[in-house]
């Protein structure tokens, strides 16, 4: 079976945030049949129409340019209060822009909320969800993962040390790779990367 490019993205900008470990350790349990890599969001400039054209911020445009060629997505959020943070929501409206030019539409997403505190950052979860669906990714719809206590389930060398929640990370994985299966790999054409949304 052929890979699959997967794009995570984590919505925490500190290099070492819970978020970002958690989501490298996510990427050490895939099967084979997925290649991941990081899709960075913290240098991108805050959208603002008028900043489109030919002048257009070289981060946006290399980021339009990684969503467009991966086949799907996983992305990582915390939750900043009671919400995805800032960084993530500008990556989904960076990447939905300019009109027509949608390139988002129709990958497939799973999704991942982290977090200290007890309720596995469902707000966020949601959240991001409900941005994703207005761009037209597509979410698989279960299961859902809301990680609590995540800054005890880690061990020093990066793994998850929890047993339970490494066998609910590897039914998501599994589920994941027949969800994203259900999907076209992605082709790079100008005229897809053009499609309107």
């Amino acid at each position: 079976m052929p890979s699959r490019n997967v794009g995570v993205i984590v919505g925490s900008l500190r290099k070492e945030s819970y978020t970002r470990k958690f989501a490298r350790a996510v990427m050490a349990m895939a099967p084979p049949t997925l290649s991941l890599s990081f899709i960075e969001i913290g240098e991108l400039p805050l959208y603002n129409p008028d900043l489109e054209g030919e002048s257009a911020p070289p981060a946006w445009m290399e980021f339009r340019r990684r969503i467009r060629e991966i086949d799907s997505l996983l992305l990582f959020t915390p939750e900043h209060n009671r919400g995805m943070p800032a960084a993530m929501k500008n990556a989904i409206d960076v990447g939905s822009r300019p009109p027509g030019q949608n390139t988002w539409g129709g990958k497939p997403a799973g999704t991942v909320s982290v977090t200290p505190g007890g309720l596995g950052a469902m707000a966020s979860h949601h959240q991001l969800r409900q941005s994703l669906a207005a761009v037209g990714v597509a979410v698989m719809p279960s299961p859902e993962m809301y990680i609590p206590h995540v800054n005890t389930l880690l061990g020093e060398d990066g793994t998850v040390t929890n047993e339970k929640t490494r066998e609910q990370l590897q039914r998501f994985l599994n589920a994941y790779v027949v969800w994203v299966e259900r999907f076209p790999v992605a082709v790079k054409t100008d005229a897809e990367a053009g499609a309107r949304r």
